[in-house]
Formats: structure tokens, sequence, C-alpha cells
């Protein structure tokens, strides 16, 4: 039987969309003066879970007037969803809505934060990353709905799948992995056109719907799902063996052909790419440095109206110019649903397009300021309820704060300590010599002041400590030369083969530790490498644990996929969780393995 997913792309997602035909309208006969009619778009990027309001730095956010204002959570935004609707609105998302999400959201699969989204009303998002942390099988899932096949039904009953389409047009199943419902869909696309058919052909088969179509005042605007195509390299290469991801810009141009060619002019890119920005900006200021989404930006098919952006938590609303010199909106609003992107254009009734000129684009940021929406308060709450017994366990205590702030080694307090953690978990079965955590996977620190739970200063509860690490990853185990170790250890920097952006330093345990020159060329950074103060030779081998991420060759660090002798361990959490258990007081480790020469 044909998926779910693409009877949508063969029915309501693509041609057939609310009627579709190979036109562009009833109105462009006779010399009267073009007609428009008005859209306005809402867009939400990087929510990221976070139903409850953020706290700490990942709650503020610098306004448009250069005040840092307490920003974010789901009642607020909810509120400010509302007022910032009309009878003209589509509100749309770029991705990274659930995974890496407090425990509220994450000890149910995400399952809240995809209901609550549906609430407010999102009808479309394109895919990010991390909707694959839990493999492209559990977002089909999410998407279509059904029971955990592990965990079972949340105490909400059956999940009956998401309320909005998730799209990436870039996302194609593996050429092994099709097969002849996918494939019929395909031909059913393109029965009537054979420019559509080829078209299709090219590219693959889609593993979601490219993209999704949405009525507004009597014209069609077609919104073209991204993700980066970074994602083997940032997500568990189990979950996505099936998958391959395609340049964004090739897949977006593909989409756009086929949208022209049923008739929608009117076209968004939803990336789940973008860009830095300067310190301390504000949200409506162009001040992204152009990097892997504005590439994107300027290089997609000049048909494209404008790019909604993500990934990069960043706030920004720019104008590119695309490929034809014309000029478009390039955007972003931060993350953690802190900012909602507001988007006001005319479209021409007669030509089905853009108005350019009418494009005015405002970051509004989420504050706290208003009264929060009842319904969600009390939708929230009930979710609240429903994890505080696990989340308010304790499971140790601290002295002080241990942050997760980088040295200028770039080597920080909490990751030796989650180092150390997986070290201790990883020594009986694994025969683990040395841990590696990847910077990324610390997502917050962990604070000595007590929580609104009334826990006590200094008590860590699981809660706290599953926001510190909320991925879920596999404690694995594998067989390094020193050699391989010594690559790896090259690897966390730019100007290799393996391609990683930027400077990236693995969070050693305590009892690894190396130099590297800042000064020295790639291939030759890394020396004075011991393990327990002892010399490591290239070809003695060592037992590396670190998470299943990593292993798997995650954030470019492909040495190593070269492991051997792979031993799967406990969740992350868990080890970090036994490690308290073990240590009852802990102090901040000293981030002081790492020695930073010229």
């Amino acid at each position: 039987m044909m998926s779910r997913s693409f009877q949508r792309l063969a029915l309501a997602g693509a041609l057939a969309s609310a009627g579709l035909v190979l036109a562009t309208g009833p109105a462009e006969a006779g010399s009267k003066p073009a007609k428009t009619v008005p859209v306005r778009l809402l867009s939400l990027n990087d929510f990221h879970g976070h139903l409850e309001p953020p706290t700490g730095s990942s709650g503020r956010l610098v306004d448009e007037h250069g005040a840092t204002v307490e920003a974010g959570g789901a009642a607020y935004l909810a509120t400010h969803m509302k007022q910032l609707s009309d009878k003209n609105t589509i509100k749309v998302a770029q991705g990274d809505l659930i995974g890496a999400t407090p425990l509220i959201s994450a000890a149910f699969h995400d399952e809240p934060s995809v209901e609550f989204l549906g609430k407010i009303g999102v009808t479309t998002s394109a895919v990010g990353n991390h909707e694959f942390d839990e493999g492209y099988d559990e977002l089909k899932r999410i998407m279509n709905g059904g029971c955990h096949p592990v965990d079972g039904c949340s105490p909400a009953g059956q999940w009956k799948g998401a309320k909005y389409d998730y799209i990436g047009a870039n996302v194609i199943l593996k050429r092994k992995n099709e097969n002849s419902a996918e494939r019929e869909a395909l031909a059913e696309l393109g029965k009537n056109n054979a420019a559509i058919r080829n078209l299709l052909r090219q590219q693959g088969v889609p593993a979601l719907p490219p993209f999704s179509v949405r009525w507004m005042n009597g014209v069609p605007v077609g919104f073209i799902g991204l993700v980066t195509k970074t994602t083997p390299n940032i997500v568990t290469a189990a979950g996505i063996k099936d998958l391959e991801f395609t340049d964004e810009v090739k897949a977006a141009n593909a989409a756009s052909k086929v949208l022209r060619l049923v008739g929608v002019k009117a076209q968004v890119v939803l990336v789940h790419e973008g860009d830095q920005v300067a310190p301390n900006s504000s949200p409506d200021a162009c001040s992204a440095q152009p990097g892997a989404g504005h590439r994107i930006a300027t290089q997609v098919d000049a048909e494209i109206d404008m790019i909604l952006s993500g990934h990069s938590h960043q706030a920004y609303l720019c104008t590119v110019t695309d490929p034809k010199g014309g000029k478009r909106l390039y955007s972003q609003g931060g993350s953690f649903g802190r900012v909602i992107t507001k988007v006001d254009f005319q479209v021409n009734t007669r030509t089905r397009d853009v108005v350019r000129s009418s494009v005015v684009a405002d970051n509004q940021v989420v504050t706290r300021t208003v009264t929060p929406d009842p319904e969600i308060s009390a939708f929230v709450q009930t979710w609240k309820d429903r994890v505080s017994t696990v989340a308010n366990k304790p499971i140790g205590k601290i002295t002080a704060d241990i942050t997760n702030t980088a040295s200028p080694s770039g080597e920080s307090p909490l990751g030796n300590l989650i180092a150390d953690g997986q070290l201790a978990a990883a020594k009986n079965g694994g025969n683990a010599q040395i841990a590696l955590m990847n910077p990324g996977g610390v997502r917050a620190g962990l604070t000595y002041a007590s929580s609104p739970a009334g826990e006590g200063d200094g008590v860590v509860t699981y809660g706290e400590a599953f926001t510190v690490q909320p991925f879920n990853n596999l404690l694995q185990v594998v067989t390094l030369t020193g050699a391989q170790l010594k690559t790896v250890l090259e690897q966390q920097f730019p100007g290799g083969p393996n391609n990683q952006a930027f400077t990236k330093i693995l969070q050693p345990s305590s009892n690894l530790t190396y130099s590297y020159s800042t000064g020295a060329p790639w291939g030759s950074k890394i020396s004075d490498l011991k393990i327990d103060g002892v010399a490591v030779t290239d070809t003695q081998t060592i037992r590396v644990a670190a998470n299943n991420f990593l292993v798997g060759g995650g954030d470019a660090f492909a040495a190593f996929t070269q492991g051997t002798d792979v031993w799967s361990g406990p969740l992350d959490i868990d080890a970090f969780a036994a490690y308290f258990a073990a240590n009852p007081v802990i102090e901040p480790p000293v981030p002081n393995h790492i020695t930073v020469k010229p």
C-alpha cells in the first residue's frame, strides 16, 4: 500500500493540490489594471520542544531597541500568534521543531510539541536535521500517527499524527530502497506532463513530499522544503541509512520548476540552513555573515520569491540578489520560540506571482509581557504534571555551577564531567580506556541554585541532567590505533579532508591529555598525546568511548568510523545519572587537559 506521505505527494501535496491545472489563472484576459490580494506568513524555526519558557541565555533575546528581554514559552507564543494572525495568514516553519528537546517533550517522543504546533495552526514545515534524531521511521510515525514501537502510547493515548505537513525536496531514498508504490506515485505525478516526469526522474524518489501548496485569497502559494545537506554528518547514521541528502540549490530549483509547470508562481523556500550574525544584533537587522544559508538564498532559482531559513539559531532580516538580479527576502527567526517572523506581501491575481516590491518583513520578539494563552497554559501544565515524577527526581549534588562554557583550549568543565561519566560507564563490558564527548551534545550547564521545583541548592535532578544531554544517544566503545586517535583529534580543526567547517574541540575524559598548535598545518597540530600520563604510540590499540553519533562519524569526525570491535552500552543520559549515583557530591572539574601552543 502507498504510504500516507506519498499519497499526499501524489494528491493534495502536489499536482492535485486543490485542483491545480497547467494555467496561470482566470484573470489573464483584458487590459484592466492588475489586481492584487494580500498574504501574511508567520514563521518559526528551531523550536526544539520548548513548551515551557526557556531559561538562562536560551530564554533571553536582544530586541529591535537593543534591550535584552525574556522571550519564549508556548503559552506566550500562542498569544503572539493570535495577535499577529488575520484572515490572510499562513503559518509555516523551517525545521528542528522537535529533537534536542527538554524532558517535557522528549519523554514522550516529542508528541506534545507536535500537537502544540498543530494547535497554533502551523500548516507546513521543512524538516530539520533534528527531525531525524530518532531516525526516518520515527519521523514517519510522527507525521502519520501510531504509538511508539518500543515505548507504546503516551498518556494521551494513540498518536494521531502531525496536523501539519513535513516537506523536504532534497531528502531522497537511496536507489536500493525505492519501492513500486513510490514509483507509481511519481508516475502519477508526471503522467500528464513529460517535463514534470523528467524532473522527478532526475531527482530520484523523494522520501518526503518536496513541497506543499496553500491557497490564500484565491491564489496558490508554494512552499519548498529543504534541510541542510550536512545532515548525515550531524545525526546518527543508522537512522538515515536509507536516505540521501542532496544539494539544496539543485533540489529547490527542480521543485520550483514543477510548481511553475502547474501554475504556482508565488514560491517560498523553507530551508533548514542559515548563517551566523554579529553579537547582540537587532533581530530586524541584516547582520547575517554570508555562509551556507546565504549561498542557498542567492543561488536558488530567480522564480523563488523569498527564503525563510533556520538551523543557525539566529535572527536576521536581509535582502539578497537572485540569479537574475532581482531582490528577495532572506530571513531567520532565532530559536526556541522566541521570535515569529511576520512577512506581508501582495500577489498579483493575473500572474499569480508575488509583487516583490510589496514584501515587508518583521521579526517579532515573543515577549512574556502578554497574557499567556489559557488553553495552551493548561496543555503545557498537563504534560508537565505527567513528566514531573521523573523530572524532579534528585540524582546527585554539585558544589557550584558546572558550566558548558569553553575554556581557551575549547574544553569545558561540564564536557569533562560528561566524558568522565562515559568512561566510568564503559569500563566494565566495553573495556574503555578514554572517552570523548562532542561539544554540540552538551546543551546546557548545571546550576547550583535550586530550580522552581524546589529541590534545593546544589541538587541535580534527572530533568536538569536530561536538559544537558537530551539526545538519548547510545554509549559505545570502539578500538582505534594511536594513529587513528590522533587523526580524530586532527579532525577537530578545519583544513583537512573531512571538511570540518570550524573548530570543534572534543571534550576529553580527565585521563587524556595532549597539546595542539594553532599555527601548525592540518595533520601536524596534535602533539604530546598521553593516556594516564603515558605517551601514546601510533601502533598501540586504544578502547575509546563515545556516543553513537560520534562513532558513526558525526560532526565530520570520519576517523571514528575506522574503529573496530564496537561495544554498545547504556544511553548517554543513563551513564550521566549513574556517575552522579557513584559520586554523590561533585565539584566542577578543571578544564586543563588540553594545552594550546602557537
